[in-house]
Order: C-alpha cells, then sequence, then structure tokens
C-alpha cells in the first residue's frame, strides 16, 4: 500500500487524479442510462466520446509514466457511450419511424469516416514520417517530435477537440436536454487535465489548451442547466 501512494502514478500525483477524474465521463453515460430517458441522449456527442476515448487508451499506454487508470477510464468510456448510442437509436426508432433510419445513417457515416481516417492516417504515418524526417528545418523537427502528427500524444489531445466543438454546436440545446452529469464531468476533467498536461512526458501544450476549450464550453452548459433548474424554476 505504502508503494502504491508513493508511486509515480499514485494518490499523491495528478496523474491519479486526472484519470479518477475522467471515470466521471464513463460514469455519466452509467448513470444516466440507469436514471435518465432516451430523449435526453445527445448522440453527437456520444459518438465524438466514443471516438476520442478509444484514442486516449493508446494515449494512456503510450503516455510516461503508463498509465492504466486513464485506460480502464476510457475503454469503460467508449463502452458506457456506445450503450447510449444504441438507447437513442433504439428511441429514435420507436418515436420517429420516419426519419430515424436517416438520423442513425447521418451518425454511423460521421463515425466511419472518422474510423477510416484515423486508420488511412496510421498505415500512411511511418512512411510519410520517414520522408518528411530525412530534410531539415522545421517540417523535419515536427515530423520527428514525440508530440508531433505522427504519434498518439498530438492525435488524441487534438481530437478532444470535437467534443469543445459538440459543445460550440449545442450552444441553444434546450435546457431539458442536457445532462447535468456529463457536463460536470467534462468541466472536471478539463480542469484537472490542464495541470495533467505539464506533468506528462512529453510536455503536450496542445492537451492543455484543449482542455481549457473543454472546461470552459462545458461549465457554460452545466451552469445553463444549474441556473434553469436550480434558480429559475423557484
Amino acid at each position: 500500500m505504502a508503494g502504491f501512494l508513493t508511486s509515480a502514478t499514485g494518490p499523491m500525483t495528478t496523474h491519479f487524479w486526472g484519470p479518477i477524474a475522467n471515470w466521471g465521463l464513463a460514469g455519466s453515460g452509467m448513470y444516466d442510462a440507469a436514471t435518465r430517458g432516451p430523449e435526453i441522449i445527445n448522440e453527437r456527442m456520444s459518438a465524438t466520446q466514443v471516438v476520442y476515448s478509444a484514442l486516449f487508451v493508446r494515449f494512456a499506454w503510450a503516455v510516461q509514466p503508463r498509465n492504466y487508470i486513464l485506460a480502464s477510464c476510457h475503454t469503460a468510456n467508449v463502452l458506457a457511450q456506445s450503450n447510449q448510442l444504441r438507447r437513442w437509436a433504439v428511441h429514435k426508432i420507436e418515436s420517429e419511424p420516419d426519419t430515424a433510419p436517416a438520423q442513425i445513417r447521418n451518425i454511423s457515416m460521421l463515425a466511419g469516416a472518422a474510423g477510416v481516417g484515423i486508420a488511412g492516417s496510421v498505415l500512411a504515418s511511418t512512411p510519410l514520417q520517414n520522408s518528411l524526417k530525412g530534410g531539415s528545418g522545421f517540417i523535419a523537427r515536427m515530423a520527428a517530435h514525440p508530440a508531433g502528427p505522427f504519434y498518439i500524444h498530438f492525435w488524441a489531445p487534438n481530437f478532444k477537440w470535437a467534443l469543445s466543438v459538440n459543445n460550440l454546436l449545442d450552444i441553444n440545446r434546450p435546457t431539458e436536454k442536457i445532462s447535468l452529469s456529463m457536463t460536470s464531468a467534462m468541466t472536471l476533467t478539463g480542469v484537472i487535465f490542464m495541470r495533467w498536461s505539464f506533468v506528462i512526458t512529453p510536455v503536450n501544450y496542445s492537451l492543455f489548451f484543449v482542455n481549457l476549450a473543454l472546461s470552459t464550453s462545458s461549465g457554460y452548459h452545466m451552469a445553463r442547466k444549474v441556473k434553469a433548474d436550480y434558480f429559475d424554476k423557484q
């Protein structure tokens, strides 16, 4: 026990509390599935989280120190958000049989396009990186940098921008369709991961800025939800 408490990823470090905060994402998906109806599900955000968490499973394995808590929470989130997408699809088919197939097809195409894009990037990355590293100047340095575009340290944090983009697209989303548990979890993980981005190897500035955007945009929706549910109804 003493060894765990003082380890590089133990509870005395951000390497522990950052991933623990990320369990809130999976937890919110499980909580909403157990207690809330499917009409509250934000299908675009859930689909984005499936891809985002899949990338972060790999990121957690590659980062130093290797973080098994982070890998496990994102694995759980892939499952939780996939279940939310299933619930959303069933609800749409039952409540909107005429338009549901097109909506489900659109979400599937978006997720499929993201998957194909990621797979294509992985397959092409090694030969392209080798050709660029052979040169000189900024492009060669970027190609060789451990947080550059040929490594998961670049793609996982930058895909997280998609979560903030979703928040911006939902800027006027009705508050009754906002999940307080999800927006709270995303706000918290954004705040903690701003700190975490400076204590991992390599230091990841893009991870800092993406989490700044996430905590701000999610915090906005969380505040809207709290105001509507706890203040406006008084």
